[in-house]
């Protein structure tokens, strides 16, 4: 019990130190300037400013927003709070996709989040998909160290041509290193960034045995500090990208933001030995050979032992991808709401 309080108060001190002292240099902007609509019609709330936004999920309708622009690599950021209460069944993501686009061969980077039953926490997934390999799913699910629903906490994703990196506020969870092997399977095509709330009832919550209650609805999520940070390009255009976006793409690769210092990869270690309870690479039930990308960490697999997977968190099946695009893609008219800004 010693031993993992004082690992735990390490954690904690790493993440202190982090959070005050390598704070992200970054240009925020308004909703309207990046993004626009993307369903659920009056369940999209901008605040008075134009500054911040909600997206709300009630019976009739989820709702979401997209950048207006796709990207050829970038950074995407914001601040977000999430529901509060009962939120079993919703799924709040927070992504970059181009499968409108590229249907049969979309790549795609995600933070999941899943809600819970009153009283337990939220949970959430990072993932991504190369070239439409959606069978070959890289996920990894973890434990929030605060409530993502008391206050706002900034989650980003930085992509280039050489890594990805997932961060929560300036700690970075999760990165992954493009190598040769994987080939195709690294997302190489332009983006565009998404933010949605729907109704998952059939597998975000202990894989579909707890649904969404409508008596707690409408469920809000909260948007601000708005970060759009790439080479806008067209999707389809001849120009070749590598000279258009050669300045931008300079700028993501030397921003402080692409570089883990020892402290944040410190933190980083200590986040996913205390608070990841799946990753694929541990995964011996799906994989017999961990995928080329993964760099096995001693004390990480010592966690999951011969499986790779924890008593807890559910499955990770390939039928909740198939039932996810159907409920993203889904486009409803939403009842107007009395949700005011305080």
């Amino acid at each position: 019990m010693d031993c993992c309080l004082s690992s735990l108060l390490l954690l904690c001190l790493l993440l202190f130190c982090v959070g005050n002292n390598e704070a992200f240099n970054l240009s925020t902007i308004s909703f309207d300037e990046g993004y626009t609509p993307l369903f659920g019609d009056g369940n999209l709330v901008r605040s008075p400013n134009g500054r911040s936004v909600r997206l709300l999920l009630d019976r009739f309708t989820g709702s979401g927003f997209i950048s207006k622009k796709m990207y050829k690599y970038g950074f995407f950021s914001a601040s977000i709070k999430l529901p509060s209460d009962y939120t079993a069944g919703i799924c709040v993501a927070f992504y970059t996709s181009n499968a409108n686009v590229f249907e049969k061969r979309h790549d795609e980077l995600d933070f999941e989040f899943l809600g819970n039953i009153e009283g337990k926490p939220w949970r959430f997934q990072t993932n991504l998909y190369g070239n439409g390999s959606t069978s070959r799913g890289r996920e990894e699910r973890y434990r929030l160290w605060f409530d993502p629903s008391k206050e706002f906490h900034r989650y980003s994703i930085l992509w280039t041509k050489y890594k990805i990196i997932f961060y929560i506020d300036n700690i970075p969870i999760r990165e992954v290193l493009r190598n040769n092997a994987m080939g195709s399977e690294y997302p190489s095509k332009p983006m565009s960034l998404y933010a949605t709330i729907w109704d998952a009832s059939n597998w975000a919550t202990s894989g579909g045995k707890y649904k969404v209650n409508y008596k707690y609805s409408p469920f809000a999520s909260e948007y601000k500090d708005l970060v759009l940070d790439g080479c806008s390009v067209d999707p389809i255009q001849r120009i070749p990208t590598a000279f258009t976006c050669s300045e931008s793409n300079f700028h993501l690769e030397t921003a402080d933001y692409s570089i883990i210092t020892l402290k944040q990869r410190l933190a980083m270690q200590k986040f996913r030995q205390h608070y990841m309870y799946y990753s694929y690479c541990y995964d011996t039930l799906r994989y017999s050979v961990p995928p080329s990308e993964c760099v096995i960490d001693s004390a990480e697999k010592e966690r999951f032992k011969d499986t790779g997977r924890l008593k807890f968190g559910g499955s990770h099946q390939s039928h909740k991808r198939r039932s996810r695009r159907r409920s993203r893609t889904y486009v409803a008219s939403g009842n107007d709401n009395h949700i005011m800004w305080s």
